[in-house]
C-alpha cells in the first residue's frame, strides 16, 4: 500500500514539471514572437522618418539653411511642407540679393517698414536678469546653427551685413556730435559683431567714406625753429678765455709722477 502511494505522488509531481516547462516554454514563444513582431514595426518607423527627411531636402533643395530661418520648419502657422519651401526660398533669394550690395537693404521698403527713419537698434532691449545690466554684452548670439533668444540688432535680422561701404548702417552706431563709436551697452550689439563694426568703421575712414575729425593742435613757431638755444651753438661761459675748453678735463691733463708710479706698482701684474 506504500510502494503505491509513493508511486502516485512520484507521478504527481513529475506531471506537475512537466506541465510548468510546458507553460514557460510557451510564454517565451509568446515573447519571442511579441520581438519579432515589434522588429518589422520598428523598421517600419525608421524608413518611414527617413523618407519624410527625404521628401523635406527635395522640398529645400538648400545645401545650408541659416538658424534664424529654423522658426519656419517649427511654425504651426505652416501647414504643408510646400510653404515652408517657398519661405525659405524666399528668405535665401533675400539674402542672395543683399550680399553683394548689402547697402541697398536700407533703402528697401522692406526696411523702411521695419525700422522707418530710426536706427536699427533704437527698439532694441537687452533681457538680463535683475534691474542692473551686465557690463558687457554676450559673446555672440550665433553658436553653430544654434541662435539665442532675443539677438542683438545685428544678428536678428539676416539682411543687415556689416561692410565698410555700408556707410548708411556703420553712421548709426558712430555719434554725431563726438564721432565716437556707441558702446555696446547701449546699442545691444554682441561683442562678435562688435569687433567687425569697428573694424568696418576705421576702414571706412581709411577709404574716406566717413568723415571724422582730427585732434586740434596749437601750432608754435617756437618749438619748430633752430634759433632756439637747445638747438643752437652753446655759448662760451663767462669766465672761460679765449683757447680753452668748456671744461678743464676736456684739454690735455699732466698726471702727477709719484702717483702714476703707485698705481703702475698696484697694477704691475695687470700691465702689458
Amino acid at each position: 500500500m506504500n510502494k503505491h502511494v509513493v508511486f502516485l505522488i512520484k507521478c504527481k509531481k513529475r506531471a506537475k514539471f512537466h506541465v510548468n516547462r510546458y507553460f514557460n516554454s510557451i510564454s517565451k514563444m509568446a515573447a519571442s514572437l511579441g520581438r519579432i513582431v515589434r522588429a518589422p514595426c520598428r523598421v517600419f518607423l525608421v524608413l518611414q522618418g527617413v523618407n519624410q527627411i527625404q521628401k523635406t531636402r527635395e522640398v529645400l533643395r538648400v545645401p545650408f539653411v541659416a538658424p534664424f530661418l529654423r522658426h519656419f520648419f517649427y511654425s504651426s502657422k505652416l501647414s504643408s511642407s510646400g510653404e515652408v519651401g517657398d519661405r525659405v526660398v524666399e528668405s535665401l533669394e533675400a539674402l542672395s540679393r543683399y550680399k553683394d550690395t548689402p547697402w541697398e537693404y536700407l533703402e528697401s521698403e522692406e526696411y523702411i517698414e521695419r525700422y522707418g527713419s530710426k536706427p536699427v537698434w533704437s527698439d532694441y532691449r537687452r533681457n538680463h536678469k535683475g534691474g542692473i545690466p551686465p557690463q558687457k554684452t554676450r559673446k555672440t548670439c550665433i553658436r553653430g546653427d544654434k541662435i539665442c533668444g532675443n539677438p542683438c540688432p545685428i544678428c536678428r535680422d539676416p539682411n543687415i551685413i556689416i561692410h565698410y561701404q555700408n556707410v548708411n548702417l556703420l553712421q548709426q552706431f558712430v555719434s554725431p556730435y563726438t564721432g565716437l563709436v556707441y558702446d555696446p551697452t547701449r546699442t545691444g550689439v554682441c561683442i562678435k559683431q562688435q569687433k567687425l563694426l569697428n573694424k568696418a568703421i576705421e576702414t571706412a575712414r581709411d577709404h574716406g567714406l566717413i568723415s571724422f575729425q582730427l585732434p586740434f593742435v596749437d601750432y608754435s613757431t617756437e618749438d619748430y625753429s633752430n634759433v632756439h638755444g637747445a638747438v643752437g651753438h652753446t655759448p662760451a661761459p663767462p669766465t672761460c678765455t679765449s683757447g680753452e675748453p668748456w671744461y678743464s678735463w676736456y684739454g690735455n691733463i699732466e698726471p702727477n709722477e709719484k702717483e702714476l708710479a703707485r698705481v703702475k706698482k698696484i697694477y704691475k701684474a695687470y700691465l702689458k
